[in-house]
């Protein structure tokens, strides 16, 4: 259907701007999807395409790994709760200011930098131990809870995609086997050094926390960030164990199920099955120490683990609707037709930045980095073969596209994770982070034309 495949994420983008409302957008964007799809064969219909949405919708949970995301996004919300309610927070942040360990803005924001930069084994991993900690030092310092979601999110896939040794690097490792390469291992490797995108992004993050500067919509929320400090309850403090353990549990929890998952290799971890498991044990944990501690009952946990579950409902509602998108796009071809824009048609000159473009706009429109990584690979690969092409650039320009469009997504997992994370909204995660993106992505062009002048 050529450039209609584009119409529903463009519905979508229409709506939030105008309704500023995600889930009408997605629902909207799902249905249009699913009259194109009836449509293109023969049987056009807006309320068939009505019920057809519902069932995408209701389709997601036929996946196993669907269904532990959704499990995973409501159960963090009673593991928050339960460190907010305990005074853990409290008293960590108590902790932190009071010993000199984190006395200034600058400090908060290196911690929760280089807790992702740490953490790279996993994205989302990164996002939520960065998140959770960092919640309330931000709160603290008056830095807001949108600048702390930019961070964390800006930091954890381009770290994840530079330091190979993870789930992300055996991801694409096993795409490049699949195809006659000399050493796919030596192209992989050779690609951190031309993911201009992800070092952009990481430096704009640091420049950001060091210079202490937001620029954009973020600084309307800068501003009336005491506002969010002054509605958040303060508990009062306990000890700093309240938070720690459970944290180290996730963490610990995390490792040792995808070390288990993957049969004894790490990266071959299943991250979903981990991330849930490692939340009902730290949730677990949090419980135990709480009720022990004397200060609580099993019905007054009880109560704070499902007030903190619907906290989060409207974005695990958002998770649904995403999840159901992206699922009717690959049906109707949406990622395969915006691949198709970046070919050997095109100068020579303009065949690598429009990869990136390309990916760029894929992952945007379907929200997922790694979908765009196994689409546009199989179309790279021909050009390093029959053009001649450098490898290791070509390899980092598609990278690099997949990570740029997955930070502007509103429908991107990590995207939802990283505002869950963070405990600020959605769309204005989006909005924030997206001047930040944009001016990565523009000068990551601008580089790959450059790289081609040299190399091609």
């Amino acid at each position: 259907m050529g450039w209609l495949t584009v119409l529903p994420p463009l519905v979508a983008i229409i709506i939030v701007l105008w309704r500023k409302e995600v889930i009408l957008a997605l629902f909207a964007a799902i249905i249009t999807s699913e009259i194109l799809l009836l449509g293109a064969g023969g049987g056009f219909s807006p309320f068939l395409g009505f019920i057809a949405g519902i069932d995408r919708v209701s389709g997601v949970f036929a996946s196993a790994s669907n269904t532990r995301l959704l499990l995973f996004s409501l159960l963090i919300g009673a593991l928050l709760a339960y460190m907010r309610h305990s005074g853990g927070v409290t008293a960590l942040v108590d902790f932190l200011v009071n010993n000199n360990m984190t006395k200034t803005r600058r400090q908060a924001g290196l911690l929760s930098f280089g807790v992702g930069v740490v953490l790279f084994i996993e994205s989302n991993l990164s996002i939520l131990t960065a998140g959770i900690l960092s919640r309330g030092l931000y709160d603290r310092f008056g830095l807001s809870r949108e600048r702390l979601a930019y961070v964390i999110d800006s930091t954890s896939a381009p770290v994840c995609i530079l330091l190979l040794f993870n789930g992300w690097g055996a991801y694409v490792l096993g795409l490049l086997n699949g195809y006659d390469l000399d050493n796919p291992v030596k192209i992989l490797i050779g690609s951190v050094a031309f993911n201009f995108y992800a070092w952009i992004a990481l430096a704009i993050v640091l420049f950001t926390i060091v210079a202490d500067k937001v620029h954009g919509p973020m600084k309307a929320f800068e501003a009336s960030s005491q506002k969010i400090a002054e509605a958040t309850p303060e508990f009062p403090a306990s000890k700093p164990r309240f938070m720690l353990v459970p944290l180290i549990v996730l963490i610990g929890g995390i490792f040792g199920f995808m070390y288990w998952t993957g049969e004894g290799v790490l990266i071959n971890g299943d991250g979903a099955r981990s991330i849930l498991y490692a939340t009902i044990v730290a949730s677990i944990t949090a419980y135990v120490m709480m009720l022990t501690s004397g200060r609580f009952t099993h019905i007054g946990l009880v109560k704070i683990g499902f007030t903190g579950m619907s906290e989060l409902l409207p974005l695990v509602t958002i998770v649904l609707m995403s999840l159901a998108l992206g699922a009717s796009l690959k049906v109707l071809g949406t990622g395969a037709f915006i691949a198709g824009i970046a070919d050997d048609a095109l100068p020579r000159l303009l065949i690598i930045p429009m990869l990136f473009a390309a990916g760029a706009l894929m992952s945007f429109t379907t929200g997922t980095s790694w979908g765009t990584f196994a689409l546009l690979v199989p179309l790279g690969v021909p050009l390093i073969q029959n053009l001649g092409l450098p490898p290791s650039l070509v390899l980092s320009a598609i990278l690099g596209g997949g990570i740029f469009g997955d930070h502007c997504s509103p429908i991107s997992d990590t995207t939802v994770v990283s505002s869950l994370a963070a405990g600020c909204g959605l769309l204005d995660h989006v909005r924030t982070q997206l001047p930040y993106a944009l001016l990565g992505g523009g000068i990551t062009f601008v580089f790959y034309i450059i790289a081609g002048l040299f190399m091609l």
